[in-house]
């Protein structure tokens, strides 16, 4: 395995302008041509991505980021995929059945088609040497620099505690382990994680410039901005699975169908596709059209004035059509544990590896390799 998967672009890795300098719109135009060099070489990419272990993914996640996982690994781009258990460790109620969720997310992972033999599947808690990496990257930052991070803000004001642990504080630092450990340098990103992202390059670049010797031990890893659509919960509120407002991935049809029954709507009965105005209505089309390979508008146009019970038909069916071999291959895996924590191990001893290499670099760099 290749630990040091080349920087894309020209001098990304040591002058390439940042996210926050460029905006959002020069991140967008920096992510089609990354589209276009993943085509023609797959293989000199390496992503980082994954979720915390809080629950089972529902749709948003599927449509938002993991169909992108599944793609990115079919055409070639090495994966890895990090259940991230260390931070959930702010929520004592997951805390509390650590076990199940991690298992929960490799299900869902398997189901889809993360393929275990392309793509390594591995846990934070599993893999000491990725952790030891953020004590010096800690050193490199400014409490400043932590406080005012959007992320962490956000994090801390919907936390569900009565207080924040100093973990939550860690989180983008943590992150930038979690995606240099394997020299990660490109990491699919919705807009909001930009400034995630640009800590990550940040930390990468004062590495090299405190330790580099001249040369970059790190990439700064680009953003891949997702254009994945924003699906609401059944609720009208962010999907989100807190809230209990989405269609999980494991749900069965009987349980889409109840929940797609209560989603929000309005009382127009002639069914338009208007994101601005019927942002409930609009979200249900979208996410029929998904289902479909369609579109919101011709899927609208179909339903007509039959009103929000054959727009919610239309929709349930949609879905239960699509998921239907996901569930299965679901099921299928659910009956094999030992299938599911072979693929752990096997996926943690790799991550291991990469991430002992990486360690002995950084340790030899900083003149600490005794």
């Amino acid at each position: 395995m290749n630990t040091t998967p080349q920087t894309v672009g020209p001098d990304a890795s040591a002058s390439g302008p940042s996210a926050d300098t460029l905006g959002i719109s020069a991140a967008q135009d920096r992510s089609a041509v990354l589209e276009e060099l993943i085509l023609k070489d797959p293989a000199q990419f390496r992503v980082l991505t994954g979720d915390r272990p809080t629950g089972r993914l529902h749709l948003g996640h599927y449509f938002g980021t993991l169909q992108n996982r599944v793609r990115l690994q079919d055409l070639g781009v090495e994966m890895f995929v990090i259940i991230a258990d260390y931070q959930v460790l702010t929520d004592r109620d997951v805390a509390v059945n650590l076990t199940g969720y991690v298992e929960e997310l490799v299900l869902d992972y398997l189901a889809i088609g993360v393929d275990p033999a392309r793509s390594t599947i591995f846990t934070h808690s599993a893999v000491p040497a990725l952790n030891q990496l953020m004590l010096p990257f800690l050193s490199l930052v400014s409490v400043a620099e932590l406080n005012r991070n959007p992320t962490v803000k956000d994090e801390i004001t919907h936390s569900r505690q009565s207080s924040v642990s100093g973990l939550m504080f860690t989180y983008p630092v943590h992150q930038a382990a979690d995606i240099l450990f394997c020299k990660g340098n490109v990491v699919p990103v919705g807009q909001d994680q930009l400034p995630h992202l640009e800590l990550t390059r940040t930390i990468a670049r004062r590495f090299n410039d405190h330790y580099g010797n001249g040369t970059a031990v790190f990439p700064q890893p680009d953003a891949l901005l997702s254009s994945a659509p924003l699906l609401l919960g059944t609720d009208g509120t962010k999907m989100s699975k807190s809230r209990r407002n989405a269609v999980t991935l494991a749900s069965d049809a009987d349980e889409t169908a109840r929940l797609l029954k209560g989603a929000k709507t309005d009382s127009e009965r002639h069914i338009t596709y208007d994101p601005t105005t019927r942002p409930e209505v609009s979200s249900l089309l979208l996410l029929a059209a998904l289902c479909l390979d369609s579109t919101p508008q011709q899927v609208a146009a179909d339903i007509g004035s039959a009103g929000a019970a054959a727009l919610k038909k239309t929709v349930t069916e949609a879905v239960n059509e699509y998921l239907a071999p996901i569930r299965a291959r679901r099921i299928e895996f659910a009956q094999d544990r030992a299938y599911l924590r072979q693929t752990l191990r096997e996926g943690n001893e790799r991550a291991r590896a990469v991430a002992d290499a990486t360690l002995a670099e950084v340790r030899a760099a900083m003149n600490s390799h005794y």
